[in-house]
């Protein structure tokens, strides 16, 4: 019989998989002997199968049962029993966290019978109101689905009728007619009472955890953090322990390092009188960890060396929740804490000086995605900007926008290209979409563990929380601030996520100093501990890595530049640029050459053009490898609009005037036009049907190299012919290219033999006869993102719009295949071709020139299988040099 639960003796941190993160760490806190509330865990297996089949597997209550009465026999109790009642939360547990995405329900047993049991045992009235109004709030949103506003409007009313604003003002009167009132709510809204039977209650609950992995919200963040679908949720019972039993009790959240600098020292927050939820929702201003030494300094001494023993035991930032009750200090979860970029590389730098791990583990801490975030630039002040607030700083960035105040019009906002700053009083999990479309997010209420810190956090979103100054009214969409300012929607404002500022209007923006050492414009030693952190860290990528990382340039500007960052080569050149501007009038004398000697007119004029070209990005690149790809678009994009060009000359034509050469053009136009360009006259083919359009390039470059050879320089040209599917197309441009280089050669007396010929592998049929198109080249390069078109049958520039959005919402892609690569169908071609054309040619230089060859995931693709190189724009070469420095120390294996 499968095993759906175990109780946290039974596990330990390495089963995340079936016991979810929260499950695994509680069982690990266990083992270690810290006070954890005895509890037990059903596994993402029984989730998995519950969702295939609509209904929990049979043996799963049987175990349930099991596993309860051992929890019962531990407190000498039952689950709600009448006079002294154990009580139980219900909380999801993935293998990736997910804050606030998935459902918990506490104070799970409590019914109007061991409600007066509670009172009783804890001599508290208030308490035991306080922890039922709290179940059927929680059970009435999370297991009945009610709207949350219907319990939210009933506690308001009952302040203002007490004329307070503070929950804690509430006695055990008020939330006995609390509860009386959320029971009225529940069945007006189910038509059903409110369960009064704990094992319904919990059974309800465990369902309800099940199927919030499926919620909407939940959806969206494993999309947007690329968590996979079908791994499901496990669930963890645990038994209750009480913050809100007085002032000598609470809750907490805490970090043993700062989330957001990777500072070393006290970071957390701590609210008296609460239960853990109140922390991270955000909806009390909490107290500062620091504050609890005043408070109960014994609990606050063992939470440190608690703190001190899970860094060291799991040798990484930990974010843990506790309860104190009457005095006792419990841990209710620890888990690797979500940091932003900036504190990812220090901490992971810090941790290696301290001997803690090594540099190689280092290295698999930081990602690209966060180097990338902190390339981006930051504020410059200098102006005096007008500060009108300052909050906590949760998520560091620069983030300028129009104020929104709801997540819906966030999304509708930054779908009409606008730059947004959601504000609301304290996020929830229903604001994802929101908090995903905007520039940034403020709150007013809540810290640094937050659930709109936390989860800007894991984002990479600039956030400032807890500006208590500002006063913020959602319905009427304004704020009002200090001084008598007053913001409303769609005025500018300007939050500092590194400081907590909040500025009125638009503040300029300065260049990071990453990208500034990156560069070369800045010294690591003199840099900060963050970009001496980031220069350890690529410097041991660098060391480790295999992949070579070259640059897509087309100029000797953006060649210069990418070298800069570290570029290694081009690997892609773009001819087709170079044709644009002034230059244009000579592809149309090409295009509309009535004569061989016409055309080689146009030709005669473009090579020297193109010559001066190839010079100026060999003197940039000297010394390293420079792939120019002859030219690969239709020619037809060289023209006017179809359209716009037919139009002109019927105007002309119905006033009586003489179109003269736009009627020459319109020709050539109607001509050259095809339904479907990307696959018609383009690449290859080109050079087939236009003879010398190929060779003045080839020339161009043959010429520039020798000319560079002669000045004692290093030119390393290599020569690829785009959009080949056949070898016979290659061979014949192999033995044009061939010819004019021995011709070259003749002429200047530099031997040009060292130029190798290759060609892009972009189309299906290419990949699966690699084995003899290596017949003919020197090497290969993956056109990833024609090779994405052509094998999916997409055309990028139209689907992305059309219907890409349906297909992510639906589950189809869990992210576009042109942003990261398919593994399973373009990836496995890239595989075949690898391993085919090696087959034939061991030698043969393999690389990889698309979208693809800048993003983290894919890199640690190409790296398996064995690329010798990945060649992405300047900006990205950083964040390839450190990805491919990862995939090496991992094996090529998923990080996360």
């Amino acid at each position: 019989m499968p095993k759906f639960v175990y109780d946290f003796t039974e596990g330990n941190r390495d089963q995340k998989d079936l016991l979810g993160g929260k499950g695994a760490n509680l069982a690990e806190m266990t083992n270690l002997g810290l006070p954890v509330p005895p509890g037990f865990t059903i596994t993402t297996e029984a989730c998995q199968a519950y969702l295939a089949s609509g209904s929990a597997p049979a043996e799963l209550s049987e175990q349930v049962t099991e596993k309860l009465a051992w929890l019962e026999g531990q407190f000498g109790k039952k689950l709600g029993q009448a006079d002294d009642p154990l009580l139980v939360s219900v909380r999801s547990g993935a293998k990736f966290s997910m804050p606030g995405m998935m459902e918990t329900v506490l104070n799970i047993g409590l019914n109007d019978e061991s409600v007066a049991g509670l009172a009783k045992q804890s001599s508290n009235d208030r308490f035991a109101w306080d922890s039922y109004r709290r179940l059927l709030q929680m059970f009435g949103k999370t297991v009945l689905h009610i709207d949350g506003e219907h319990f939210e409007d009933a506690i308001d009313a009952a302040k203002k009728a007490k004329n307070t604003t503070a929950d804690l003002d509430l006695d055990a009167e008020d939330l006995r007619g609390l509860v009386d009132t959320f029971k009225a709510i529940i069945l007006r809204e189910t038509g059903k009472e409110f369960p009064q039977d704990p094992r319904a209650q919990l059974d309800a609950a465990v369902e309800a955890v099940f199927n919030s992995w499926n919620a909407p919200r939940a959806i969206l963040y494993r999309r947007q953090e690329r968590i996979p679908a079908d791994l499901g949720t496990a669930v963890n019972v645990q038994s209750m322990v009480f913050g809100n039993l007085g002032m000598d009790s609470g809750t907490g959240v805490c970090f043993t390092r700062d989330p957001g600098t990777g500072a070393q020292g006290l970071y957390g927050d701590y609210l008296s009188n609460a239960q853990g939820e109140d922390v991270v929702a955000g909806i009390r201003n909490t107290l500062p960890l620091q504050d609890l030494e005043k408070l109960d300094k014994p609990s606050f001494d063992r939470l440190l060396e608690i703190m001190t023993q899970l860094e060291n035991h799991y040798r990484d930032l930990c974010d843990i929740e506790f309860t104190i009750e009457r005095g006792k200090l419990w841990m209710l979860q620890t888990r690797v804490g979500k940091r932003t970029a900036g504190a990812a590389f220090r901490i992971a730098t810090q941790l290696v000086d301290q001997g803690l791990i090594d540099l190689d583990e280092a290295l698999q801490r930081v990602t690209g995605d966060q180097l990338t975030q902190l390339m981006f630039p930051k504020f410059d002040t200098s102006g005096k900007p007008q500060q009108i607030t300052k909050g906590m700083n949760a998520s560091p960035g620069a983030a300028v926008g129009k104020v929104v105040f709801s997540s819906d019009d966030a999304v509708a906002w930054a779908e009409r290209g606008e730059a947004v700053i959601l504000v609301r009083r304290e996020t929830n999990p229903d604001d994802l979409s929101g908090m995903i479309a905007a520039a940034g997010i403020l709150t007013s209420r809540g810290g640094k563990t937050s659930h709109a810190a936390v989860v800007a956090r894991g984002m990479g979103k600039t956030c400032v929380c807890g500006a208590e100054e500002l006063d913020v009214d959602t319905r009427a969409k304004r704020i009002s601030a200090p001084g008598g300012i007053t913001i409303s929607e769609g005025d500018v404002v300007s939050i500092d996520g590194s400081s907590g500022a909040v500025y009125l209007g638009e503040v300029p923006v300065q260049p990071s100093p990453v990208v500034q050492y990156f560069e070369g414009r800045l010294a690591a030693e003199d840099g900060d501990d963050l970009v001496k952190a980031v220069h350890r860290l690529i410097s041991h990528a660098d060391a480790t890595r295999t992949l070579k990382v070259r640059t897509n340039a087309d100029t000797p500007e953006d060649s210069a530049r990418a070298r800069r960052m570290g570029a290694e080569g081009i690997g892609l050149c773009r001819t087709e640029h170079m044709f644009l501007g002034d230059r244009a009038q000579h592809v149309e004398k090409l295009i509309l050459a009535n004569s061989d000697a016409e055309r080689q007119a146009a030709l005669d004029a473009l090579e020297p053009l193109q010559k001066q070209d190839f010079l100026e990005i060999f003197e940039a690149m000297d010394g390293l490898p420079v792939t120019v790809r002859l030219i690969d678009p239709p020619l037809h994009e060289f023209l006017p609009n179809l359209t716009d060009l037919a139009v002109k000359v019927a105007v002309a034509e119905a006033k009586g005037e003489d179109p003269g050469h736009d009627r020459e053009l319109l020709a050539a136009v109607n001509r050259l036009h095809e339904a479907n360009p990307m696959l018609g006259l383009r690449g290859v083919r080109l050079g087939v049907v236009i003879p010398g359009l190929f060779g003045m390039q080839v020339r161009a470059i043959a010429e520039a190299a020798a000319e560079r050879k002669k000045a004692g320089a290093d030119p390393q040209p290599e020569i690829m012919i785009p959009l080949v599917g056949a070898v016979q197309e290659l061979e014949l441009m192999r033995e044009e290219s061939e010819s004019i280089l021995t011709s070259v050669a003749a002429e200047t007396g530099v031997d040009l033999s060292f130029i190798p010929i290759g060609t892009m592998i972009e189309l299906p049929r290419a990949a699966v006869t690699a084995g003899q198109i290596a017949e003919a080249a020197d090497f290969f390069s993956f056109g990833t993102n024609d090779l994405t078109q052509t094998t999916w049958g997409f055309s990028r520039d139209d689907v992305e719009a059309a219907f890409f959005t349906q297909y992510l919402e639906k589950g189809i892609f869990g992210v576009s295949p042109f942003e990261s690569l398919d593994r399973e169908g373009v990836g496995r071609l890239v595989s075949i071709a690898s391993t085919e054309g090696r087959g034939t040619k061991p030698d043969l230089k393999l690389g990889v020139c698309g979208e693809h060859g800048g993003d983290p995931e894919s890199i640690h693709f190409f790296h398996g299988v064995g690329l010798n190189y990945v060649s992405c724009s300047p900006f990205r070469v950083p964040v390839a040099r450190l990805e491919a420095g990862r995939a090496a120390g991992s094996g090529g294996s998923d990080t996360r």
